[in-house]
């Protein structure tokens, strides 16, 4: 890549980001003459978030994306947030123009257009989401947006899977909406068309499961939001073993990503080249 003074910046706030893939994976689209850009992570602490994103305005960023701990804090720093945002309360990518700051989240249309490539439609389906933090937000409003016929959410503490049980129903009024005691995941899981892992569970070997084993139907999709690089996490290695749909984090995250450039640039992103750089 050539940087020059016209080169348009972009990137990634977090905290920590020293692990995070996104550059790697938008810098390989970027290598293409016709995109001058440049991606970078961006480490910002809680506490300095409002002067971070200030700052990212002032220096003249196109946009950048969010990720953990910012996605719901950052909200309030915006100018104006799109429906998918507005519904699940997080964002995950940020455009900068003359309008201002405008928060989107692509996390849900990114993971269904994963889910497409293995033929995991969510129109008529029940479908459990295991977490309800931002990602399980953005899915859960993307499944509704699909036409799901009922969704189920099951969380560790009760409270915050109620608190999004009430915002999804204000945006969704008529839709089948439930959540689920952690202590019965069978109960939970029984007569679903497909399970999404939207916890932290399994980014690490010792990890168990987000439900156990006995949950997976045998014509249960499994999808998985957690990515770890040259690895499946043991939630899909179980479900692909069992021969059952699987859409593992790799592919949402390639897609969340796609869409995010789609709107940065307004050009079709090299998908090729981003899902090579993540592999």
């Amino acid at each position: 890549m050539e940087l020059s003074g016209r080169t348009r910046l972009l990137g990634v706030i977090g905290h920590p980001v020293r692990h995070t893939l996104s550059p790697k994976m938008h810098n390989a689209a970027f290598a293409a003459p016709s995109l001058d850009y440049v991606y970078v992570p961006l480490d910002v602490r809680p506490e300095e978030l409002p002067a971070a994103v200030s700052g990212l305005r002032a220096l003249g960023f196109r946009g950048f994306n969010v990720t953990m701990p910012h996605k719901e804090a950052v909200l309030p720093l915006l100018d104006e947030l799109d429906e998918a945002a507005r519904a699940s309360g997080a964002v995950n990518t940020v455009v900068v123009d003359e309008r201002g700051l405008r928060g989107v989240n692509t996390d849900g249309s990114g993971f269904v257009e994963a889910c497409g490539e293995s033929e995991v439609r969510f129109e008529d389906a029940r479908v459990l989401v295991v977490g309800a933090g931002g990602a399980a937000a953005a899915i859960a409003v993307a499944v509704l947006s699909e036409g799901a016929r009922e969704l189920r959410v099951l969380n560790r503490s009760r409270w915050r899977a109620e608190k999004l049980q009430d915002r999804l129903r204000e945006v969704y009024p008529g839709a089948g909406i439930s959540v689920h005691d952690a202590t019965d995941p069978e109960g939970a899981a029984r007569g679903t068309d497909a399970i999404v892992n939207a916890t932290y569970l399994g980014m690490k070997d010792d990890d168990p499961l987000p439900v156990p084993a006995g949950c997976l139907g045998a014509k249960t999709a499994v999808c998985d939001a957690v990515y770890r690089p040259g690895k499946e996490t043991g939630f899909i290695r179980l479900a692909r073993e069992r021969g059952l749909r699987t859409v593992p984090g790799g592919r949402m995250l390639l897609y969340q990503g796609v869409q995010a450039q789609r709107i940065w640039t307004g050009k079709e992103p090299d998908v090729r080249a981003m899902s090579d750089a993540l592999l």
